[in-house]
Order: C-alpha cells, then structure tokens, then sequence
C-alpha cells in the first residue's frame, strides 16, 4: 500500500451524517460522497434537504440520501435507522455533527428551557445515535467509526456560552469513554474539535456577541482572530478532510482522541 493510498478512505463506505444538509455536515457528507461513499443524512431544515435534492445531477450531493428530522426526537431517530437500513443495507462511519449554538449570555440570564434544548441537539442526541449505530457498526468489514463534532469550547472555557461549552465538553467524555468501551469490537471513536469556522452560523455568533458588547460586527470579528495563532478562520473543507482521514487506513489507529482542527485556537 503507497503512501497515497493510506491517506485515501476505505472504498464503499455507508455513511450517516446527522446535520448533514448544511454547514460542516454538507461538506463532510460531499467529501465522503466524492470519495465514493454512499451517504445518508438528516436534518431538521427541510429546506436544506430540498435544497439538496435541486442539486445538478453531475453535483456529488445527489448521491445523498436524506431524512428529515429533529435529532432530539428518539421517534425521529428510529426513522433515520429505519431509512439507512432500507437505503444503506448496513453502516461503517457514524458522524454525530448536528449541533446548535445555544444562548448567548450570562448564566444568570439564560432560559433554562434554552438550556436543556442544547444539552439535547449537542449532546443526548450524540448518544442516541451512538446506541443505535454500534450494531451496524460492529458489522463494518473495514472496523466501524464514530466521529463526534466537539469545539475548541470543548477544551477552553467560553464565558457567556456555557451551554454550548457545557455540552462540547460532555462529547469528549463521551468518545474517551466510548473508544475504551469500543475498541475491543473493532469500533474507533473519535472527536473532531472545530474553532472559528467560516461560514453563517459563525457570522451569527459573532452578530450576537457584538450586540451584547454594543460594537460593530468587524470590531467583533477582528477579536476572535486574534485569538488564533494563524489569524484566520478554519475552512469547513478542513474539517472533512480530517474526518475523510479518520475513516482511511492511515487513520486506522487512531482513537480516543480530540483532534482540533482550529489554526490554535488560544483563547475563547
């Protein structure tokens, strides 16, 4: 095997993306689509999933399956299941991307009903589909993996974002828990921990910050560059690139281990 080939994924991968349809998701889903991978994803934005539909034929994205559904809703999870078992026949890669922001905010300010709805989309969800995909995962010829969505928020302390810190932190202890409790069946788990991604859920936290501190949105973004070493912000293509490698050869030994994909993120 050539260098070039451990760093390619498994050929014929089953992939489920939760949160698929847009954002991180869409570009994890469209790079394991153009590696060959039959993709599966859901949404609760059934905009996002027609938008997938209207994409040209030749466009890797019509490959992918879809459901639509709330991640938190366990009726809507076996739904998902039931789909991927009738489209997929089986699953090798889990990726537990759908997420939320959550309130921004001190913590004597936060709605508690805002609370639990992060804690589920960020975090019981992520367990929810973890349950259900280790039996089709076990089966996967190439070793199954689940690759959990974190933070940098999941290393750093994030004042004003405690739910969402909260929560990305939990998903650690979860993937260093399950990676022990999986790897004798052949299952890796790992997490991937983002930082300032480029994109319109990142514009919409630096909008709310920048109101809270009663600044403009550039002043706001140029604090959050500063706060990375390479001054700039991650592309979602980094993100899929990282999760492609965890599913190929060269990405074989790897579990139990938080991968920040942020250019060092030093400060939130």
């Amino acid at each position: 095997m050539t260098a070039s080939d451990l760093l390619k994924p498994y050929d014929g991968l089953r992939v489920l993306v939760t949160g698929g349809a847009s954002g991180i998701g869409l570009e994890i889903a469209r790079a394991f689509a153009e590696c060959g991978a039959r993709v599966h994803v859901c949404d609760a934005s059934q905009a996002a999933i027609a938008a997938l539909a209207d994409r040209p034929p030749h466009a890797a994205a019509s490959a992918i399956g879809a459901t639509l559904a709330d991640v938190s809703d366990p009726a809507a999870v076996d739904r998902v299941f039931a789909d991927i078992s009738a489209t997929l026949g089986g699953l090798d890669v889990l990726v537990n991307n759908a997420g939320i922001a959550g309130p921004t905010g001190g913590i004597d300010e936060i709605d508690p009903v805002q609370w639990e709805q992060t804690v589920a989309i960020n975090l019981n969800a992520q367990f929810q589909f973890a349950r259900r995909a280790v039996p089709l995962l076990r089966e996967s010829k190439h070793g199954g993996a689940i690759i959990a969505l974190s933070s940098v928020a999941g290393r750093l302390g994030y004042a004003f974002r405690t739910p969402y810190a909260a929560t990305k932190w939990a998903v650690v202890g979860l993937v260093k828990s399950l990676a022990i409790e999986l790897g004798p069946l052949g299952i890796r788990v790992n997490a991937i921990q983002p930082g300032i991604v480029r994109g319109p859920r990142m514009r919409r936290v630096i909008e709310a910050r920048a109101q809270q501190l009663g600044i403009g949105y550039d002043e706001m973004e140029k604090r959050y560059l500063e706060k990375i070493s390479l001054r700039r912000m991650t592309d979602p293509a980094e993100i899929a690139a990282t999760a492609l490698f965890l599913c190929s050869p060269g990405g074989h030994g790897i579990t139990g281990q938080a991968i920040s994909v942020c250019g060092n993120v030093e400060v939130l």
